[in-house]
């Protein structure tokens, strides 16, 4: 990825490139949207101007700009400045963590761990459906990965933690990250309603508890904290937007977790707080050069309407259970309207 930093009609401008191609450009730290109509030729308005760059000669330290299709001077470019991400703690910790998964089998030992810790807990039967909703929701995270050709390493099961899911590559999208955070909540949510069709087909309160379980799990997973999935729908949107409003909105997303964690008294949910918080610094850090293509309005729009959907289906379920006699059914509905 290279930087390059220009002033045209006395506003300063900012493209990022790798190789000849424009990914990202950014008038005054605001993304801004431009157009590839053809080969190394990339268009965006300005001032109700077209102003055309042309990115064949930038290996030369040159740059051709056009206004209204209408060649206008060859610019001479200043250094390419070459950015590269800055380590952090946590780009530690994904290295560590890689190290440690090197081996296969420690998918299976983290899974006998967890379905371990879980039964001694609670229960054999109560720790087998935790482990199903789990892997259930990692594998929506995973088919999602698929789908954008995104390399998966498959599914880590972390004790008293949850679940996690590997990939191999990186996102090149906002899109990409909303979708394939969302696509566990909604295959947690389609684990849920099959949950609620077998209790009435069987009359066996097992499934009904599958169906109750699946839906807690996944509504405290789209709560608006980073690192929790609702999180990413957070941030892929709120970044979209002005840097600053941005990094206003991921702030209150983890104040409202530190209510949350007071109020419950959820110590977990501090540590996801601390670590969403080293997220969202380096999130504003890196905003210059992210890779990452912002989500347009229509964008926007849409991934808060299916975060919505999403949120409203797990809801629903809680609330089919919320006069049942079962203590245990009703519970998460209790919980939720305190």
């Amino acid at each position: 990825m290279m930087q390059i930093q220009l002033t045209l009609a006395d506003q300063q401008f900012s493209l990022v490139l790798a190789g000849q191609q424009i990914v990202k450009i950014f008038q005054q730290q605001q993304a801004i949207g431009f157009d590839n109509p053809r080969e190394n030729y990339f268009e965006f308005k300005l001032d109700d101007q077209v102003i055309g760059l042309d990115t064949s000669a930038v290996v030369e330290q040159s740059l051709s700009l056009h206004i209204n299709n209408q060649f206008v001077q060859q610019l001479t470019l200043p250094p390419i400045e070459k950015t590269k991400p800055k380590q952090g703690l946590l780009g530690l910790f994904a290295l560590g963590f890689k190290i440690f998964k090197s081996a296969k089998v420690v998918k299976v030992a983290l899974a006998g761990a967890s379905v371990a810790g879980y039964a001694w807990l609670f229960t054999f039967e109560f720790a087998l459906m935790l482990i199903a909703c789990l892997v259930i929701h990692e594998y929506g995270h995973v088919r999602a990965m698929q789908y954008f050709g995104i390399k998966t390493k498959g599914i880590y099961l972390i004790p008293f933690v949850g679940g996690l899911a590997v990939s191999d590559d990186k996102i090149t999208t906002r899109w990409q990250d909303v979708v394939i955070s969302l696509m566990g909540p909604a295959f947690g949510l389609i684990t849920s309603v099959m949950g609620v069709v077998l209790y009435y087909a069987t009359e066996m309160e097992i499934f009904a508890g599958v169906a109750v379980l699946s839906a807690l799990l996944n509504l405290f997973n789209l709560l608006p904290i980073l690192p929790l999935d609702g999180g990413h729908v957070l941030k892929s949107i709120s970044f979209s937007m002005r840097s600053w409003v941005g990094l206003s909105i991921c702030i209150l997303g983890v104040l409202f977790g530190l209510w949350l964690s007071y109020t419950f008294g959820l110590m977990l949910l501090v540590f996801f707080l601390f670590i969403g918080a080293l997220e969202i610094a380096f999130e504003w850090r890196g905003r210059h050069y992210s890779h990452l293509l912002p989500l347009d309005k229509y964008g926007q729009g849409f991934s808060a309407v299916m975060y919505a959907l999403v949120v409203a289906g797990h809801v629903a379920v809680m609330m089919h259970f919320a006069d049942s006699e079962n203590a245990i059914l009703s519970l998460p509905m209790k919980i939720l309207s305190s």
